[in-house]
């Protein structure tokens, strides 16, 4: 039986991985900004997310990368251009929680006034 791998070196892995996949989303939310939208903010209207993009992702990666999640890694990405400003210490489920306040709060507050409530 291997050793038991210990408590901080479980919580470094773990952390790593939610960073990993923080970038992974946001680049993915990038890309669909960036290439399939023409950097525009919203996709010309009637016009969704082309099926082999998302359809392949989702066949290849799982249904964490179905339409629905590329929506809100679109919305990351519009959310946070800058990759630098995005702060790794948060995981996705973080991030998709802000997106979820910048629905729900006016709009006249800033999205960094709705990160520090997450702190």
């Amino acid at each position: 039986m291997p050793p038991k791998m210990p408590e901080s070196a479980r919580k470094q892995a773990l952390r790593a991985v939610d960073a990993i996949q923080v970038r992974t989303c946001w680049e993915i939310g990038r890309h669909i900004v960036e290439f399939e939208q023409q950097g525009k903010d919203r996709a010309t209207y009637g016009t969704i997310l082309p099926p082999p993009s998302w359809q392949s992702l989702t066949a290849e990666c799982g249904k964490s990368f179905d339409e629905r999640n590329q929506r809100h890694m679109r919305a990351f990405f519009q959310g946070f251009p800058i990759w630098n400003a995005v702060r790794t210490e948060l995981s996705w489920t973080h991030y998709r929680n802000i997106l979820h306040l910048d629905n729900e709060l006016p709009t006249h507050h800033p999205s960094p006034l709705k990160l520090n409530q997450c702190d």
